[in-house]
């Protein structure tokens, strides 16, 4: 039955129709297990009210579907998704949950076994499947509804909003309300209402959107062009392999060529084209279609042939792209969509047009959320049930702060998003008066407030958000935007405007920090597990010429002005101090025989794996001053992958072991006297800053657009308030009490606002 398993779950996934879905689950599966009835029911919300909903069948009378509406813990059905576990009876009529509904003719049916559908936590529906013959469901058979409800919760879920997605855009048919929402998670803060973009891998089929084309005639040349190129490289691949292949195993090649020479693959995406879709677009729904086709046969031989199909379609595709490959016309505000977005291709987007970011991997603490923060628009990140190739050009409403999407929003929910935008944005304004105020507690308590940033375009607003100097300067991006490594003297002239910008303010440099979440196209790192591989200070010590060369350029850029600090990131060894200490001297050294009389700068370290926290009384000894990095941190004290939205729920730096592991670090630098600031997320998040004031810490460092926010918590605090809100959190069990905890603080002061949308 395993073989049927993995067929029905391909299935499935491959489908973007609900009711196709539904389908292929009750009938695959009651072929598989030989029972008499399988059923399906879903969750529906509406209002106050839950139910449980027949959404397909195999074996009950037809006309139950959608008319059996169970209600939340009704029936055998109800106890399936209320204990959230597999149930196996052999007399379900003799059971008291037992109900009986006779449009469902189920009184036939003796024997009942029903599963859950668990997506990310929650219960989305049950699967169902009975008997005439009273007996037990054996364990092969419990087993396969285990399995097989574990793993179709994704794709019913994606499925159902894809489906409701397409019914959208047909005139007259209004969504369901509890179809509205996609849940994700929250990014960066602010409220937006957008046009999606969607941006794709090169060649990856399921990423590429439906687009209505510009030119129906220049989309049917192209796609010409494309089939052309693909049969050339079939010949030249064909007469290559016939010297190294057997016949019978190069004849695939030949396969191809017919296939693209004329017929159902050629005929059926021309049809799509002239049906209104852009000729990557057609193509890819002609190549699924077939695939799904493919992948219905019992043959297992001919099942195999769907990747064959599959390979075809991408090569096609690789040739559409060669011309193809950006969007120029930006929406004047423009929503990037992709299973991940890069550096690069945020880059691409006009500043001013950019209004938000939605990603279908990643969470909170990654690289492209800290990016949006940076940049001051909202994102949602690990939105898995977007459907990617049905959005492109939908109206989208980003709420940053909860994490949530409306695709093709009713115009109600326009205009209650539209109200508390206007609302943000006049928070926005009262904060702004507070940009040339001192961040001092009610108390006297001065706190220096600096800005993370890594974007030139950043430095004005940092400026002019009163940052005290850079806190951290992420030298990583302007590498990512590039194609091959910047230059000595390209990476001075960057690193001269962003220091003369604040002089004589401090302004923290970090070392080149690459790897894990931040990659370089042309630097390819590929490992099982990149957070715990080769990256940040790993690389450069590996490659000292690369990071003696952006040392060189740090120095010189500091000439005259002497404003500079350099920050090495990612060290777990006195090992690799001494060593980055001592190409920092060489490059110092170099620098002065060619007449630079620059003192040496002053070195930090980056505290962001649990090791250099028990290293302190080691470091500190060596060091000028230290900065927590908390997004690592927490990452590496709690074994949780800040980039997998799987587990992203479990990443909390407000967990008890991050702040008792921050009290460590600072205890150790204030008993000799080494300056710490804080310049993880955790430093701009307004009850992470509650917290972090209420510890001792007196320098944070955050994205421009979080200064104000922490500065109106800094000034409505006195400091021994929150150090007995910190001595009231520091006992608790989790994060998620420490967080309820700083958010009736916050909510007490009047300052709600700042952490949810609306005033």
């Amino acid at each position: 039955m395993m073989q049927s398993l993995l067929k029905i779950v391909k299935e499935v996934g491959a489908t973007d129709s609900l009711d196709d879905a539904l389908q292929i689950i009750v009938s695959k599966v009651q072929k598989a297990m030989q029972v008499d009835a399988v059923s399906v029911y879903l969750v529906e919300e509406g209002g106050e009210k839950t139910e449980m909903v027949l959404r397909a069948t195999h074996g009950l009378k037809k006309k139950a579907v959608g008319r059996i509406r169970l209600s939340e813990g009704e029936g055998l059905v109800g106890l399936v998704a209320e204990r959230a576990e597999t149930i196996n009876l052999d007399d379900a009529a003799s059971h008291k949950r037992f109900l009986y509904f006779p449009e469902s003719g189920e009184d036939l049916f003796h024997s009942f076994l029903g599963a859950p559908i668990v997506n990310h936590g929650d219960v989305h529906g049950v699967i169902v499947v009975q008997q005439r013959t009273p007996r037990l469901f054996d364990e092969d058979h419990v087993a396969f509804m285990i399995t097989l409800a574990s793993q179709i919760g994704g794709s019913i879920s994606q499925a159902t909003v894809s489906q409701e997605v397409s019914q959208r855009s047909r005139r007259g048919l209004r969504p369901r309300k509890d179809q509205q929402r996609i849940k994700g998670l929250a990014g960066s803060s602010g409220l937006e209402i957008g046009e999606a973009v969607v941006v794709y891998t090169l060649a990856n089929l399921d990423d590429i959107p439906d687009r209505i084309p510009r030119s129906l005639s220049d989309e049917l040349g192209a796609f010409k062009a494309a089939v052309q190129a693909t049969m050339e490289d079939m010949r030249r691949i064909a007469k290559s392999m016939r010297e190294v292949l057997p016949p019978e195993e190069a004849a695939i090649f030949d396969a191809y060529e017919m296939m693209l020479d004329g017929g159902p693959l050629i005929d059926d995406a021309v049809k799509y084209i002239k049906a209104g879709n852009w000729a990557q677009g057609a193509f890819r729904r002609t190549i699924q279609e077939h695939v799904k086709v493919f992948l219905e046969v019992d043959d297992a031989y001919l099942r195999e042939r769907a990747e064959d199909i599959k390979d075809l379609g991408r090569r096609v595709i690789m040739h559409l792209q060669e011309k193809k490959v950006r969007v120029h016309d930006w929406p004047r505000k423009t929503i990037l969509v992709g299973e991940e977005i890069s550096a690069t291709q945020l880059a691409e987007v006009p500043p001013d047009r950019l209004a938000g970011i939605v990603t279908v991997h990643g969470s909170g603490s990654s690289h492209v959320a800290i990016l949006a923060r940076a940049m001051q628009v909202p994102a949602v990140m690990g939105v898995n049930d977007i459907p990617m190739n049905l959005i492109d050009g939908r109206e989208l409403i980003l709420d940053g702060y909860a994490g949530h999407v409306v695709i093709s929003p009713n115009w109600a929910l326009k205009l209650e998003y539209t109200r508390l935008i206007k609302q943000e944005r006049q928070q926005s304004k009262e904060l702004s008066s507070l940009v040339d105020k001192p961040a001092v507690t009610r108390d006297g308590v001065r706190i220096n407030l600096f800005a993370n940033t890594g974007l030139i375009s950043d430095l004005t607003p940092c400026l002019n958000s009163g940052a005290e100097g850079i806190g951290l300067y992420r030298t990583e991006i302007p590498f990512q935007i590039r194609d091959r490594f910047p230059s000595e003297e390209e990476q001075y002239d960057i690193y001269r405007q962003v220091l003369e910008s604040f002089a004589p303010r401090p302004v923290v440099i970090r070392t080149l920090d690459i790897g894990g979440d931040k990659p370089l196209e042309y630097f390819p790192v590929e490992e099982a597990n990149p957070f715990l591989g080769w990256r940040g200070i790993r690389i450069t010590l590996d490659h000292p010429e690369l990071f003696l060369n952006q040392v060189r350029a740090m120095l010189k850029a500091s000439h005259g002005l002497n404003n500079i600090r350099i920050l090495l990131p990612m060290i777990s060894s006195m090992r690799e101090l001494h060593d980055a200490k001592c190409l920092i001297e060489q490059a110092h050294t170099e620098l002065v025989a060619e007449g630079y009389n620059d003192p040496m700068p002053k070195i930090g370290v980056m505290i962001e794996v649990p090791s250099s926290v028990y290293l302190m009384d080691m470091m500190v000894k060596h060091v000028d001053f230290f900065s927590i990095g908390t997004n690592d941190l927490t990452q590496y004290l709690l074994a949780v992958d800040r980039n997998n939205e799987r587990v992203a729920h479990l990443y909390d730096s407000l967990h008890p072991a991050v702040l008792h592991a921050i009290l460590t670090v600072l205890n150790v630098a204030i008993r000799h006297n080494k300056p710490v600031s804080v310049c993880g997320e955790l430093a701009g998040d307004p009850l992470g800053a509650l917290c972090l004031m209420g510890m001792g810490v007196q320098s944070l460092s955050m994205s421009a657009g979080s200064l104000p926010k922490v500065k109106k918590v800094i000034r409505s605090f006195s400091s021994e308030e929150s150090q007995d809100i910190v001595s009231a959190v520091l006992p608790l069990n989790d994060g998620s009490e420490v967080r309820e905890r700083l958010i009736a603080e916050i909510e007490k002061a009047g300052l709600g606002g700042l952490i949810r949308a609306g005033r």
